[in-house]
């Protein structure tokens, strides 16, 4: 079984254009079995009561309604309840199609621990300005930990369920005391993926298509979001290096 999670922090407008019904009728064409989980991040707005209604509706989609605290806790309340033996986490927004996940289950058969997406170095609906900011991201980024990887930050992830539940409880976000306002994104990935190269786990990259195309306005953080996020990520690239150094990843025994 496939499990998706798919974390929700006031994805009204994104939900309303129909989203969902782009997931399920993806799925609903695949040979495999497949379960959806939405892990509400205690929205704000009526994204609840539309995801309700659309699960009351469609067989294979549940909701885990959670308190807010931000985005790698919405994935992790939805990853606790997942069943399948591997697991995708996507966004609401399907700026990646869910589509795009079958690019990824060839890989686990090919004896990969976790498949990614990528969208490469252009990224399409990003400004000329935030298309330096994250190009200046990567380039420190990769130039300190994981310089494998291109594209540590995308949302479309697939792990054996194994190797996500093991890693996910040991990052930063969850090990440090925070007080989480708005729809907290943080560079969690990077530090997923550190532990899991560094585990040994074997990774594998693969380009996927990607468009922006969130439209939701009521996550909070909107004016001063984007430089809001980019500190966030250095400081926590910078607190992967730290934790490193102080072995605070070593596999216990």
């Amino acid at each position: 079984m496939i499990s998706i999670v798919i974390p929700c922090y006031n994805e009204e407008a994104n939900l309303k254009r129909g989203v969902l019904n782009q997931v399920s009728t993806f799925l609903e064409t695949q040979t495999y079995e497949w379960e959806v989980i939405i892990a509400d991040d205690g929205s704000t707005d009526d994204s609840l009561e539309i995801c309700k209604q659309f699960v009351s509706q469609n067989t294979n989609f549940r909701i885990v309604p959670l308190a807010h605290g931000g985005k790698p806790h919405a994935i992790f309340g939805g990853l606790k309840d997942a069943q399948g033996e591997i697991v995708l986490f996507t966004d609401m927004d399907q700026s990646t199609p869910v589509g795009e996940l079958n690019k990824l289950l060839v890989w686990f058969e090919k004896g990969y621990d976790i498949v990614i997406g990528s969208r490469g170095l252009q990224r399409e609906g990003f400004s000329i300005f935030r298309q330096m900011a994250s190009r200046g991201f990567r380039i420190i980024r990769g130039f300190a930990l994981l310089p494998n990887i291109k594209d540590t930050q995308c949302g479309f992830k697939a792990f054996k369920s194994p190797v996500l539940k093991e890693i996910f409880p040991l990052l930063s976000f969850f090990t440090s005391q925070r007080n989480n306002k708005g729809w907290v994104v943080s560079a969690f990935d990077v530090e997923l993926l550190f532990i899991a190269d560094k585990w040994d786990y074997q990774i594998k990259e693969v380009d996927v298509e990607w468009q922006h195309r969130d439209e939701s306005i009521t996550k909070g953080m909107q004016g001063g979001k984007f430089f809001h996020e980019s500190f966030e990520m250095a400081h926590e690239v910078f607190n992967v290096i730290w934790n490193n150094f102080n072995g605070r990843y070593k596999k216990a025994n």
